[in-house]
Order: structure tokens, then sequence, then C-alpha cells
């Protein structure tokens, strides 16, 4: 299991499930991070923390636990 916590600067990865509780969960699918969206890491910070991403269209900042909980391919 790869989560986007993993991919690498540049790779366009497919998020396979959400992992998570509540309102974690809750916050992270409304961000627009759902079951089979394509995610494009633009950038990973030196220390890995914060990862930026492009969904949808438009540029997220995730932290690593945050990101730890998107499963993706």
């Amino acid at each position: 299991m790869s989560t986007l916590k993993d991919a690498k600067c540049g790779q366009t990865v497919k998020v396979v499930k959400i992992h998570g509780e509540g309102a974690v969960k809750r916050r992270i699918m409304d961000m627009g991070i759902t079951k089979n969206t394509d995610i494009y890491i633009r950038k990973v910070a030196p220390l890995g923390d914060p990862v930026e991403v492009t969904v949808r269209g438009y540029e997220l900042s995730l932290r690593k636990a945050d990101a730890e909980m998107v499963e993706v391919q």
C-alpha cells in the first residue's frame, strides 16, 4: 500500500481509498480528494512537510499526517 506521502515530486497518482475517521476524513474529502481523483505532486518540502499538490485544477498544501491517510496507486 502506498500513500500520498510516499509519492515523488512530478508524479501523478490516483486515489484508491481514504483512511481516517470522522472529521479528519470529511476534511480531506471536502478538499476535493475523493476516490478515483488524479493528484499531481507539485513540490515536496525539504523535510517532507508539507506536500504541494494539484487536485481538480487547484493547488493544495497537505500536512504529512493528512497525506498519510490517502492511499494511492
